[in-house]
């Protein structure tokens, strides 16, 4: 009788949200706001510091690549300190740890010092920030709004039982732009394992600061996501927040910025040879053509034609390659279309390389259940498969994240992207599966740099071999994993570093329909 009660009950509660639960506010009092244009903002602190070598290279974009983590932080800070007019800030997840505290701090005192702050953050990355939101909001210098929102607060969860179709898209974009002058795009959201700071799980990811007219297009991109249908004004969603709100979380800020591991953060952030260069004006920038590709932000309502979609544009500017496919992607689910793809090229004499996350290093079990059943015919296909590797118990290099892809030793891979030829590179959010391929919208730089794309090519040569487990198909057809560790090797007949359960939960994720939600 009981299990009966709260079966009904359950059904009953479902019922009322589907009724009341899910309605979200009209956008009919939306404020209008964009972008402002560069040739406004060109007297501003950054654009004097980078207006010679922008006039010097006209029509094409100074791009410098930022590997290492604790760079692509300091980048980061250093812009929202040096903002003198706008920020426009998008971002899939921001996190309320010591990394998101102090971006978040540093764009409330961009806002005290009149800087314009639009800040656009999809709602499902924001756990345990929506007073502090809602706080900064109410600033006369700050506006914030959140993508795809959940009507229902706590627990959000709730809000997929009766408006799954809407809230399964997610706004996976990544920029941070200044002024209109210098932007920043690619693969790291906010939050300490993207910036090698605390004790969790550190990613190995790429991003770039970008200077020149590719910053342009970012800012467009921004303000039609800011003015997309699926962009709401946190004062509507969140609950108005307290007096006191905004004044307890700025002393809560401070006193987890004084704290013993957020100083050593800072510390080691000193210690950055980008950091010492960028301040210095010696920064070195690779010129090139770069060209910004985006899903159309109705994509996230169903509604986006196919042309609009970044898949699309990315085959029109990529065109066919000749030579070779060098591909960088942690979650990594071809699909059958993408292995006769593959297969395609190397037929074509094209090489394809491709380099994800093994079992051990990947975050996500049931993404790489996706992945694994793909990999032994993309190795009849041709294609080199490499893994990367997951080395515990090397304490100074997870201090001390090396630049490059593999970040640090016992990293798990979060960059994305890929070279075509030698003479063109990929950089941004887009994964190779279907959730980026159909349901999260993304963006990313096409660029057109002999330079980029050989140095991706270089760091699989150089580094991915000794830092990746090579996956091959043996003389019977089985498949191995081999570690090159020096000049000896290790052999492995499953997916090293795992135990039985492991696996065996992977095999059975892999028998679920689920593979166009991963």
């Amino acid at each position: 009788m009981f299990v009966r009660r709260s079966v009904v009950s359950l059904a009953v509660f479902v019922a009322f949200l589907a009724v009341t639960g899910c309605a979200l506010p009209a956008l009919s009092d939306r404020t209008e706001s964009y972008a402002i244009p560069p040739a406004q903002t060109s007297d501003t602190r950054i654009g004097r510091a980078i207006a010679e070598k922008v006039i010097s290279n006209p029509g094409l974009s100074g791009v410098h690549p930022l590997a290492n983590p604790h760079d692509a932080f300091a980048a980061r800070a250093l812009l929202a300190e040096a903002a003198d007019v706008s920020m426009d800030v998008q971002y899939y997840i921001w996190r309320d740890d010591i990394t998101g505290t102090m971006l978040l701090h540093s764009l409330y005192r961009a806002a005290e010092r009149g800087v314009r702050v639009r800040l656009l953050l999809d709602d499902n990355g924001i756990a345990g920030l929506d007073q502090v939101l809602a706080a900064l909001d109410r600033h006369q210098s700050i506006e914030v709004r959140l993508f795809n929102p959940f009507v229902l607060r706590s627990p959000k969860v709730l809000g997929y039982l009766t408006d799954f179709r809407r809230l399964n898209h997610r706004m996976h974009n990544k920029s941070f732009t200044v002024d209109n002058q210098a932007a920043i795009i690619g693969g790291r959201n906010i939050a300490d394992e993207y910036f090698g700071a605390g004790q969790g799980a550190l990613f190995a990811d790429l991003d770039v600061l970008t200077i020149g007219s590719a910053v342009e297009q970012v800012s467009a991109d921004f303000d039609r996501y800011w003015a997309s249908s699926s962009s709401y004004p946190a004062a509507d969603i969140l609950s108005e927040p307290g007096e006191q709100d905004l004044q307890q979380w700025l002393e809560s800020a401070r006193s987890l910025e004084s704290t013993d591991e957020a100083l050593q953060y800072v510390r080691t952030l000193e210690g950055s040879r980008f950091l010492k260069d960028l301040l210095a004006g010696e920064l070195d920038y690779v010129w090139a053509p770069v060209d910004m590709v985006s899903d159309d932000p109705a994509k996230a309502l169903g509604q986006a034609e196919k042309d609009q979609l970044l898949s699309q544009q990315l085959r029109k500017a990529l065109g066919d390659p000749k030579r070779s496919v060098t591909l960088v992607s942690p979650y990594f689910i071809p699909t059958d279309a993408g292995v006769e793809l593959f297969r395609s090229l190397e037929e074509r004499g094209v090489e394809v390389r491709v380099l994800t996350n093994s079992l051990e290093a990947n975050d996500v079990a049931m993404v790489h259940a996706g992945y694994a059943k793909y990999r032994e015919p993309l190795l009849e296909a041709g294609v080199e498969m490499y893994e990367l590797r997951r080395i515990p118990g090397n304490d100074s290099a997870e201090k001390t994240l090396q630049s490059g892809l593999r970040g640090s030793s016992s990293a798990s891979l979060h960059a994305k992207t890929f070279a075509v030829d030698g003479e063109t590179v990929f950089v941004g959010s887009f994964n190779f599966d279907p959730r980026s391929n159909h349901i999260n919208t993304e963006l990313g730089f096409v660029i057109e740099s002999a330079e980029l794309a050989q140095a991706l090519e270089s760091v699989f040569d150089e580094q991915v071999k000794q830092g990746a487990y090579q996956v091959q198909l043996d003389d019977d057809g089985e498949m191995a994993w081999i570690a090159h560790n020096g000049d000896e090797t290790e052999r492995y007949e499953h997916d090293p570093g795992t135990g039985p359960l492991k696996r065996m939960l992977v095999f059975l994720f892999s028998l679920l329909p689920i593979e166009s939600l991963l």
